[in-house]
């Protein structure tokens, strides 16, 4: 299938919407098995609990696990708070949350304690960006002066009145849980199903959507690229290829020259897993401290392949650190956990 196009459909019996692009699979949403704590996205009300001084923040009571924020400062225990959930919990671990809410359109986000209008960097049409900034000044007239707003992407070829509804649906909402901030723990606002994600965040550059009654994946050749990543094993150009393996303390990942035995195997296979590796965290959904052992090479070559790295993840939504080379050779980086990993929503699964 070439071209962009958007797969809604179901795997194991969780819904699911994946993101094709000339036929390779570039981004994936699976909803979490039920019963589950609440997704990225989500808001709740919540109750501060105990201090924790030596990780800089607080718990959280939420209505039914706890949150950690990652801020102490101004809050006071049995506080109610309104929190987002910023990210995935690691097993036996508090559910990280944000005090910073956004409410999240396809053209338009609302962002409560952020005041201001800013438009999309991708926008740069001087008229368009006119006539957006007076839809928006309109949208927001008398309404309070700490909410701020973003015009995203989509807002370059969206109609005014599409943008218009959406802003006034996310202010109405926002308004409303800001309004609603005393009592006990509570959900709020849902996070997302994989459906309504992709059709928000994935619509520009505008896609093919697909959807059917059957099994929109396996006809597409989704359920074949979803087998390959519950594999350790990623093969890579001329025969090269990498091992990418959670662990309970980090992610680690093995770089091979496979049979190539040239001066320029090493580098070759370095440079197409530096370029790969963005892509496999994200459709692996892992995250948190991950350590890479790239193929053997010499010193000098360690600019080219962590320059090929930086302009890897540039493009990442998902924020990540790129920590460096460890004395041992090895390379560190951090990715923030955005979703659950793949192996534990579709485990037991097999193609």
């Amino acid at each position: 299938m070439k071209g962009r196009a958007v797969i809604l459909g179901r795997i194991a019996g969780h819904e699911a919407a994946a993101l094709m692009i000339d036929g390779r699979l570039e981004d994936l949403a699976i909803a979490p098995p039920e019963g589950g704590p609440p997704a990225p996205g989500a808001i709740l009300r919540g109750i501060v609990d105990r201090p924790v001084k030596g990780l800089g923040g607080v718990f959280v009571k939420l209505p039914d696990e706890s949150g950690f924020l990652r801020q102490a400062g101004g809050l006071r225990p049995g506080q109610p708070v309104l929190v987002q959930v910023s990210g995935v919990a690691e097993p036996g671990k508090a559910v990280p949350v944000t005090t910073r809410l956004l409410f999240k359109g396809r053209c338009v986000i609302v962002t409560p304690g952020a005041p201001g209008l800013n438009i999309a960097r991708g926008i740069r049409d001087s008229a368009l960006q006119t006539r957006l900034t007076t839809l928006a000044e309109a949208g927001m007239s008398g309404a309070d002066p700490s909410l701020g707003l973003i015009l995203r992407s989509a807002a370059e070829v969206a109609p005014e009145d599409e943008i218009a509804a959406e802003l006034a649906e996310l202010r109405r909402l926002a308004e409303t849980v800001l309004a609603d901030h005393a009592g006990r723990p509570e959900l709020l606002v849902d996070a997302p199903g994989p459906h309504d994600l992709a059709v928000r965040d994935w619509s520009h550059p505008a896609p093919e959507i697909v959807s059917d009654d059957g099994d929109a994946f396996s006809a597409h050749g989704v359920d074949d690229d979803i087998a390959a990543l519950l594999d350790p094993l990623v093969a890579l150009p001329g025969g090269t290829g990498m091992a990418v393996e959670p662990t309970r303390a980090l992610v680690a990942v093995d770089v091979n020259t496979g049979r190539d035995t040239s001066p320029a195997a090493a580098l070759k296979a370095n440079i197409a897993a530096a370029r790969e590796l963005p892509r496999q965290l994200r459709l692996r959904g892992l995250g948190g401290q991950i350590t890479i052992d790239f193929a053997p090479s010499p010193k000098r070559d360690r600019h080219v392949i962590e320059q090929t790295l930086k302009a890897a993840f540039r493009a990442e939504g998902s924020e990540t650190i790129l920590a460096g080379w460890t004395p041992l050779g090895l390379y560190e980086l951090q990715r923030r956990r955005d979703r659950m990993p793949l192996a534990v929503t579709l485990r037991g699964w097999s193609r």
